[in-house]
């Protein structure tokens, strides 16, 4: 009985994840002819940008100050105390505060898709846009999509900042490294082909974010039950989506050998 609830619970997940696809054509297609709901999308962009700074912010902080923690000690020991910067830096911004922000957004903001977006579907509110000949993709989908696109990437590299702040109290106070040194280092280490990979992963990750809240929304059924299932689904959807991208994306941008410690040396 629950291999055969599995099987069946695999394959609504198989189906949601190609209406998943169709809904990312969909959103291209109706890109190109220019129908954006601005008031929707200002909306949407304040929901994903402004009241996911402060958690994001707040997590950054700690992420650079632990990373700082682990690295730093042996990084002394071994006599190459100079480049901690450097590492902290390469390490937030080629993955820790991309992977880490969408992870926030995708807990916080791609929930509240599926969940608002569930909850008009089964209390037939698509219905009646459809009924009123407003289109569900232009009115409800686009505006998720260009907030998440545009305000992950902001979040990110605030994000980074504040990541960098944290390992920087970190290694002066603890550890009494310079900070000059610390930023030379950070400096040396990071090109600007780094922020920009790390804004790429980023728009990725709004899209994932966004196309998977508001299309496990969109297939909800089931009554009240039917949505908390799917804000669930969403969540771990799009968690397991992010990962799995974060790999691809990482081993076309940074494949081969790297540099960055030379240059440092």
């Amino acid at each position: 009985m629950s291999e055969t609830k599995s099987k069946s619970s695999l394959g609504v997940w198989s189906q949601r994840l190609l209406s998943a696809l169709f809904l990312t054509g969909q959103v291209l297609f109706h890109l190109t002819r220019g129908k954006i709901h601005r008031r929707n999308t200002f909306e949407q962009m304040a929901a994903v940008g402004p009241d996911s700074l402060l958690i994001a912010l707040l997590t950054a902080v700690f992420v650079g100050a632990v990373f700082t923690i682990q690295v730093a000690r042996e990084f002394i020991a071994f006599g190459a105390g100079n480049i901690v910067g450097g590492v902290l830096a390469l390490a937030l911004t080629r993955e820790l505060t991309p992977v880490l922000t969408a992870v926030i957004v995708a807990g916080r903001v791609g929930s509240a898709f599926a969940a608002e977006i569930g909850t008009m579907r089964v209390t037939e509110q698509i219905d009646a846009l459809l009924m009123l000949k407003t289109d569900p993709i232009d009115y409800l989908v686009i505006p998720r999509v260009i907030a998440c696109v545009i305000m992950l990437p902001i979040l990110t590299l605030l994000s980074l900042v504040t990541g960098m702040l944290g390992g920087l109290i970190i290694a002066t106070n603890v550890y009494n490294l310079a900070d000059s040194v610390f930023l030379d280092s950070a400096r040396s280490f990071l090109d600007i082909s780094d922020i920009l990979s790390a804004m790429l992963k980023a728009c990725c990750f709004g899209i994932l974010i966004a196309i998977v809240g508001c299309n496990w929304g969109m297939t909800t059924s089931g009554g009240a039950k039917g949505v908390g299932q799917s804000t669930t689904a969403a969540v771990v959807t799009s968690l397991l989506l992010i990962f799995v991208f974060n790999f691809f994306l990482s081993a076309v941008m940074f494949q081969g050998q790297g540099s960055a410690l030379q240059q440092g040396f």
